[in-house]
């Protein structure tokens, strides 16, 4: 009986991965077809691999300086996210009186509001501190950071914040016994601890910051400062639309993104089930 049922389960997990994997099969395929093949047939395999509408994609979105543009806003956003949430997350718990509860309950409350009910106040409000403090944080990958830092936080002091529980005070303790500061506790006793949480805040919002379209598509204007899917757009144009080089270029969008999602799955579970039960 229980071997029907592990069979039962096996299929319909094949099954499911076979449908999520389906569109990218169909990205796939057309991105090595000319418009005639495309057309004719969405699902037949190509006829030959051929990487001529990659590399007229590559020119065309300007890849490479796309992809220095998407890293660049990656990294500096994912770095801050993880230095200042950590440290957030390390106080609230370790403060544990009313205000922390409430600064607390605040970030996950944030957690529940949609994008799309803050976009058009917050580009009013960016707009209003270009023109009266003349700090420029449109059209500005500095100003795209920002908001990353902004909107990434909560989830990210949410998984610190449950992870904090599980480390034992006595080592700080001991540590400030033994002449360590403050600063130096959280970067030599708590820190290093919090690996598995820090991987996972790295790998989720890697996938979010760099597949994100919305929130780049309203704060970046010129052609210079575009990322990489913002830079996708010029496939599409008024009245044509070139599918198979818009296909190749949506693969190399996000060729970066699984190769880094394979190389640090492992700590995804083991982040998220940490932060969650302890």
């Amino acid at each position: 009986m229980k071997k029907g049922k592990s069979v039962v389960a096996n299929v319909l997990v094949i099954l499911m991965s076979i449908l999520w994997l389906f569109p990218v099969y169909i990205v796939f395929v057309n991105s090595f077809k000319n418009r005639a093949e495309l057309y004719e047939n969405m699902l037949a395999w190509p006829k030959s691999f051929s990487f001529e509408y990659y590399e007229k994609a590559m020119k065309k979105m300007k890849f490479f300086h796309a992809f220095g543009n998407s890293l660049f806003v990656t990294i500096i956003s994912i770095l801050i996210i993880v230095v200042l949430a950590s440290m957030t997350a390390w106080m609230l718990v370790r403060a544990n009186n009313l205000l922390s509860k409430i600064i607390f309950s605040t970030f996950v409350a944030t957690m529940l509001i949609p994008f799309q009910t803050l976009m058009m106040p917050l580009m009013q409000e960016m707009g209003w501190i270009r023109d009266n403090l003349h700090i420029q944080m449109l059209d500005n990958r500095l100003g795209l950071v920002y908001m990353y830092i902004g909107f990434g936080a909560s989830m990210a002091v949410f998984l610190y914040h449950g992870f904090v529980k599980s480390i034992p005070v006595s080592l700080e303790e001991a540590a400030t016994i033994d002449g360590c500061t403050k600063f130096g506790v959280f970067w030599k006793i708590v820190f290093p601890m919090l690996k598995p949480t820090t991987m996972t805040v790295i790998i989720l919002d890697v996938i979010w910051i760099w597949n994100d379209y919305l929130l780049p598509s309203l704060v970046l204007s010129s052609k210079a400062n575009r990322t990489i899917p913002l830079s996708t757009f010029s496939f599409f144009g008024q009245f044509t639309i070139q599918w198979n080089m818009a296909m190749a270029g949506l693969t190399l969008t996000i060729i970066p993104v699984v190769i880094f999602y394979l190389c640090a799955q492992k700590y995804i579970i083991k982040g998220v089930a940490a932060g969650a039960v302890k």
